[in-house]
C-alpha cells in the first residue's frame, strides 16, 4: 500500500509545469517585484580635474581668470583630487562657504563673486543643476580662493605699500588654509591664528552699527546757534538729542529723554570723550556736537577700513612675550607683557609734513642721557637760520659741532629727554623721552619731525630693564641724570610695531574713533571698495 501511495505522488509532481518554480524564484530576486532596496547614494566616483581642465574652465569663466594660478596651485598641492565632493555629493563645508560669501558685508567688504548666480543654482534644492560636476568643483574652488583673498589676505601687497604701510604682511597658503577649514569648518567664523584678534572685535561692533543704520535711529542733533557750549545744569532740546545719541552708542545705559544736563548725562559725556581722544572735562562744545553728527555710514566705512588693515597683520606679531605697539592716530603707546598692558602712555608723533612711518622693528638698545644728532634737514631749514640771527645760538642751546654735524648735549634742553629707545630704521625714527611735558595734555599731538615722543619714557625704561640684574633701579637713575651718554644693550630685543588705526575696540567691547591725522582712510576706502569689487 505504501508503494502505491509513493507512486501516485511521483506521478502528480511529474505533471507540474517545470517553469513555475524557476519563474517564482527569478521574480523574487528582482527588485521591481520584491521589497525595495535602499536608494542608491549620489556617488561621485570620479571628477576629472587636471591642468588642462582647469585652463578650459577659466576660458569659459573669464571673469575669474585672475584666480587661475592660485586654483592651479591648490589642486597641484592636492594631487588634483576633488575638494568639494564625497560619496554623498557636495560636502557640508561648501554650503557654509557659500553662505559666508553671501554675507561678505558682515566681514566689512562690499564685494560679490563673479558668476554668483551660477553658484546659487548649485545650492538651490528646488532646481536640477545645469552644470557638470567638474564645473561645480572648479567654481567652488575659485569661490574659496576669492573668499580667502578678500577676508584673510586683503588688497594686493603692492597696493598696501602704496598706502604707506610697511608692517610685515602675512604669508597665506590657500592649500593649508583650506585643509585647516576642512578639518574644522566652524573656524571660518573665528580663528585668531588666521586673523589679528582686533579684526573680530571690529566685526562685532560693525554688526551693531549696521543694525543702527537699518533701524534709522541716527538722528541729526540740532544745535542752537546762539549757544556756544553746554555745561552741567543747562537745559535745552539739544541736550535731549545728545542724550539719545549717547544711549544708542552705549555711553549711557538708558535714554531718560530729559532736557537737563544732569549727572547721568555727565557720565555719558565723559565716556564719549574718553573713547574719542578728547580731554576729560564736562563742557560740550560745537566740535563735540559736530563729531556726534558724523553720519553713521561714515562710521561704518571707518570700521570696514580698519578691518582691512587688520587683515594685513600676521597674528604672530602680537604673540611675543613682550612688545610695544604704537597707534599713531590715537597718540598712544602700549607696552604689552604676557598679553597684558603693563604701560599705557600718551605720545606725540610726526606732523603732517613729517609723517611717522608705519613699520615694525626690534628695539636693540637704550641710550641714557642721549646726544641729539640733529638731522641735516633740520640744520639747513632751522638751525642755520637761527645761527645767522644769533652767533651764540649753539652755545645758548647746548649745541656743538661734531664731525661736521650739529648735535645737542645731554641735559634739560635736549628734546630727547633722559632716554631713547633704538631700533633699525631707514628713516632714522626712534622712541624717546621729552622735556615738553605740557604738550602731552593736548588733544592733538602731531608735532615731531617723525620720531615718537613718550610721556612715560622713563617708566618704560624701568619696566624693560626690571628683570635685568646688570641694570638695577639705582644705576638706571644715575645714567638718566648723569649728563653723560650711556648705552644699555638688551639681552632680548623687543618688537616694536608702529601702526595706524583710526578706530579700535578695547577688551570691554567699547569702540574708539580717532582723527585721521594723515588722511589715509579715504585713500584706502577707494582701494578697498572701488578696486576689484568682483
Amino acid at each position: 500500500m505504501k508503494n502505491l501511495i509513493l507512486f501516485i505522488m511521483l506521478l502528480l509532481f511529474s505533471f507540474l509545469p517545470v517553469s513555475a518554480y524557476s519563474v517564482k524564484n527569478t521574480t523574487t530576486n528582482k527588485t521591481s517585484f520584491s521589497l525595495p532596496l535602499p536608494k542608491k547614494k549620489n556617488n561621485i566616483s570620479f571628477i576629472k580635474v587636471d591642468s588642462l581642465v582647469i585652463t578650459r574652465f577659466f576660458k569659459v569663466y573669464p571673469n575669474l581668470k585672475k584666480h587661475k594660478s592660485d586654483v592651479l596651485a591648490l589642486y597641484k598641492k592636492r594631487s588634483y583630487n576633488s575638494v568639494w565632493f564625497d560619496k554623498e555629493g557636495i560636502i557640508e563645508f561648501a554650503h557654509l562657504l557659500h553662505s559666508k560669501v553671501n554675507l561678505l558685508e558682515q566681514e566689512g567688504l562690499r564685494s560679490s563673486f563673479a558668476y554668483k548666480d551660477k553658484v546659487d543654482l548649485i545650492f538651490n534644492k528646488q532646481l536640477t543643476p545645469t552644470i557638470t560636476s567638474t564645473e561645480t568643483e572648479l567654481l567652488l574652488s575659485t569661490m574659496f580662493v576669492f573668499y580667502a583673498k578678500k577676508v584673510y589676505k586683503g588688497i594686493d601687497p603692492e597696493k598696501i605699500r602704496e598706502t604707506g604701510w610697511f608692517l610685515p604682511t602675512k604669508n597665506l597658503s590657500y592649500s593649508s588654509l583650506l585643509q585647516s577649514l576642512l578639518s574644522d569648518p566652524q573656524s571660518i567664523d573665528k580663528d585668531d591664528k588666521l586673523l589679528f584678534g582686533q579684526y573680530y572685535k571690529l566685526r562685532d561692533v560693525l554688526k551693531k552699527y549696521q543694525q543702527m543704520e537699518q533701524n534709522g535711529v541716527w538722528n541729526l542733533i540740532v544745535k542752537d546757534s546762539s549757544i556756544l557750549e553746554y555745561k552741567p545744569g543747562d537745559t535745552s532740546k539739544t541736550i535731549a538729542q545728545i542724550r539719545q545719541r549717547l544711549a544708542i552708542t552705549g555711553d549711557l545705559k538708558q535714554d531718560t529723554k530729559s532736557n537737563r544736563y544732569d549727572e547721568e548725562l555727565l557720565t555719558g559725556i565723559l565716556n564719549f570723550k574718553k573713547r574719542n581722544g578728547y580731554k576729560s572735562d564736562p563742557i560740550i562744545t560745537s566740535s563735540h556736537i559736530q563729531r556726534l553728527n558724523i553720519p553713521i555710514e561714515n562710521y561704518i566705512k571707518t570700521i570696514m577700513v580698519n578691518m582691512e588693515r587688520c587683515r594685513w597683520i600676521a597674528p604672530e606679531l602680537t604673540k611675543a612675550p613682550e612688545y610695544i605697539i604704537v597707534n599713531i592716530p590715537s597718540f598712544k603707546l602700549f607696552f604689552k607683557r604676557d598679553g597684558k598692558t603693563v604701560l599705557e602712555s600718551n605720545i606725540f608723533v610726526g606732523s603732517t609734513l613729517n609723517e611717522t612711518v608705519i613699520f615694525s622693528s626690534m628695539i636693540s638698545h637704550l641710550v641714557f642721557s642721549p646726544y641729539w644728532n640733529i638731522p641735516t634737514s633740520i640744520v639747513q631749514s632751522e638751525i642755520k637760520t637761527a645761527m645767522d640771527g644769533d652767533k651764540n645760538y649753539l652755545i645758548t642751546n647746548d649745541m656743538e659741532w661734531n664731525k661736521g654735524r650739529v648735535r645737542q648735549k645731554p641735559g634739560p634742553k635736549n628734546p630727547l629727554g633722559k632716554v631713547k629707545f633704538i631700533f633699525p630704521s631707514s628713516n632714522d625714527i626712534y622712541l624717546h623721552d621729552s622735556p615738553s611735558t605740557l604738550l602731552f595734555e593736548s588733544e592733538y599731538r602731531a608735532y615731531s619731525h617723525g620720531c615718537i615722543n613718550i610721556n612715560k619714557a622713563q617708566e618704560l625704561a624701568y619696566l624693560i630693564l626690571n628683570n635685568n640684574p646688570d641694570w638695577p633701579v639705582e644705576r638706571i637713575k644715575k645714567a638718566m641724570d648723569g649728563g653723560k651718554e650711556t648705552t644699555c644693550y638688551l639681552k632680548n630685543k623687543i618688537p616694536v610695531h608702529l601702526g595706524y588705526f583710526t578706530t579700535w575696540v578695547n577688551d570691554s567691547g567699547e569702540i574708539s574713533f580717532f582723527n585721521d591725522i594723515y588722511q589715509r582712510d579715504d585713500r584706502l576706502a577707494e582701494l578697498l571698495f572701488d578696486n576689484d569689487s568682483k
